[in-house]
């Protein structure tokens, strides 16, 4: 008989009553949702490696209703399993027209929880004690949904069982096989599981899906491809991603559409061309994208690539491809009056501490030959030893994106709010731009709001910097850096308006008609018991809330 491995995941959601459910199976056959109010769905399993997946698309459902679903696996039921702990898992379609929108959002788990203070496993805990309790809509995960290159005290005894250790790539993963171990530890994580069966989640990679500072340079990917272990590692972190995240971002017309998955699922084993799809996105990344696009109801989200779709070649750098900074301006700008809010998800900030934006600028110009070729190598050095690879090391790509959301959030149609939503960084905080006087104000309210890590260590050396970076003096050391690599006057300015707050936390954008609330909630452990999300800020971004208020709380949830 057909067991349940891994899931079932709630991955898409739509208002016409439409839904997928991923899940991975011990064997080959034929997965079904089965739901109380009647809606259902089946899809006959794809093999990879030698593991078992299906995506299974629902139809049927109820707009504006939440029903109860049981997985079954050539007929017999394995989801809930036997005396489960936790509610039914549900599927909540929205409601047409302006209803309320909820979004969490974050980035950067490392799992297992060790510590307790897991912001997933807590909030999961407060939905299944609290089935009245008010819960997201779609959870965003922003990057380093699993570590390839940081594995667990677990997982280095399993990987030292499998292989000698003493061989690169050591205690990291280094094939495809090993990367599922990563998300069996991830995703089997009782709470975690439950919450993934039962609220929506959309996905994006960062560095660590992968290794720490993918993609940070030209002369640093070549020293990978100089390795003999590198091309396995990238094809199968490719491959994975796609089976695990990517495919459940896509929309049912989407996949219906998609030639690989087709190819995939027609085929008796899909490996071999979903490695030749890995490779060739691996050695041409213009000719793939892994950004997409989600609609809800006037809420319009993108979810930005900005790992594999880099060109790294000096004197042509940029954050995205040609193709794919034309498809973000595409959407970016559409229909005017399109949506009353629309978010960027980028798992890299736009707008970060300031010394560590012009320490990048510097690094970027200094690299560009702007001092000559001993501070060129330099330069190349600290980009790396320093992690100096977010948007503003991509100077040209900053502006493009800058200039892109200033003429979105221009004009008459313009959305009440632009946000930029990020992690990476080990912090939270919120940052509002600003522009010249000179220049055309936009009408929308802009920010940045950048919430990491969910689960992750962050080390007071660390704290201390980011601290320091947000400080006036970080502020003046910056501009010092940027005039020494004379990397030029920057094309806006921004202040930090919360944060930073240090911890395992999570972010949440409320928002109905052409209002925004914003919330950040911790995972802190009591003096006794379980840890617990505290809500640590709650605020209006818009209308009629001031950008600077910040109201602090310390409401148990």
């Amino acid at each position: 008989m057909a067991g349940l491995r891994l899931g079932p995941l709630l991955r898409y959601v739509d208002p016409h009553g439409a839904a997928t459910v991923w899940v991975e199976t011990d064997r080959p056959g034929t997965a079904q949702v089965r739901c109380a109010d009647g809606a259902s769905g089946a899809s006959r399993t794809f093999q990879i490696e030698g593991h078992h997946y299906a995506l299974v698309p629902v139809s049927g459902l109820t707009p504006g209703a939440t029903t109860a679903y049981e997985v079954l696996l050539d007929g017999r039921t394995v989801w809930p399993p036997p005396e489960s702990r936790f509610p039914p898992s549900t599927i909540s379609t929205p409601a047409a027209g302006d209803a309320e929108l909820r979004i969490t959002f974050g980035s950067c788990r490392r799992a297992p929880n060790l510590n307790g203070t897991d912001a997933l496993d807590t909030l999961a805990a407060r939905l299944a004690a609290d089935p009245g309790a008010e819960r997201p809509d779609v959870l965003l995960l922003l990057g380093d949904q699993v570590y390839a290159d940081a594995v667990s005290a677990d997982t280095r005894r399993w990987l030292a069982a499998r292989r000698d250790p003493r061989d690169a790539p050591g205690a990291e993963v280094a094939d495809y096989e090993e990367y599922t171990r990563l998300y069996y530890e991830s995703w089997l994580d009782p709470e975690v599981r439950w919450l993934l069966s039962t609220v929506p989640s959309c996905h994006l990679f960062d560095d660590h899906d992968v290794i720490d500072d993918w993609n940070t340079s030209a002369a640093w990917l070549a020293g990978m491809r100089a390795t003999p272990w590198w091309q396995e590692r990238v094809v199968s972190g490719l491959m994975t991603y796609w089976v695990h995240q990517h495919l459940g971002n896509l929309s049912p017309a989407e996949l219906d559409a998609d030639p690989l998955y087709a190819a995939v699922r027609a085929a008796p084993d899909g490996t071999e061309a979903l490695r030749s799809f890995a490779a060739r996105a691996d050695a041409d990344p213009a000719g793939v994208r892994w950004s997409y696009r989600r609609d809800f109801g006037r809420t319009r989200l993108l979810m930005v690539d900005t790992r594999a779709a880099r060109v790294l070649e000096e004197g042509r750098r940029a954050m995205l491809d040609e193709g794919e900074a034309k498809w973000l301006e595409s959407q970016v700008l559409g229909p005017a009056g399109a949506c009353d809010h629309l978010l960027i998800g980028t798992s890299l900030p736009w707008l970060l501490p300031p010394l560590v934006h012009d320490a990048e600028r510097w690094s970027a110009a200094l690299c560009a030959g702007a001092r000559g070729r001993r501070w060129a190598r330099v330069g190349e050095v600290l980009r790396r030893r320093a992690d100096l690879e977010h948007w503003a090391a991509f100077p040209a790509s900053f502006g493009r994106l800058t200039e892109l959301i200033a003429r979105a959030g221009s004009g008459p149609g313009a959305p009440a709010s632009i946000s930029v939503l990020s992690g990476d960084v080990h912090h939270a905080y919120v940052a509002q731009p600003f522009w010249p006087l000179s220049a055309p104000q936009p009408a929308s309210r802009i920010a940045q709001l950048t919430c990491s890590p969910i689960h992750n260590s962050v080390p007071a050396p660390l704290r201390a910097g980011f601290r320091f970076g947000w400080s006036r003096l970080g502020r003046r050391l910056g501009r010092a850096l940027a005039r020494h690599g004379r990397a030029g006057r920057p094309v806006l300015g921004w202040r930090r308006t919360g944060g930073p707050w240090f911890g395992d936390q999570l972010m949440t954008l409320t928002l109905r008609g052409r209002s925004a609330r914003l919330r950040l909630d911790q995972a802190r452990r009591g003096r006794k018991g379980p840890a617990r999300l505290t809500t640590v800020m709650e605020r209006l971004l818009t209308p009629d809330g001031s950008p600077d208020s910040i109201h602090p709380a310390e409401t148990r949830h």
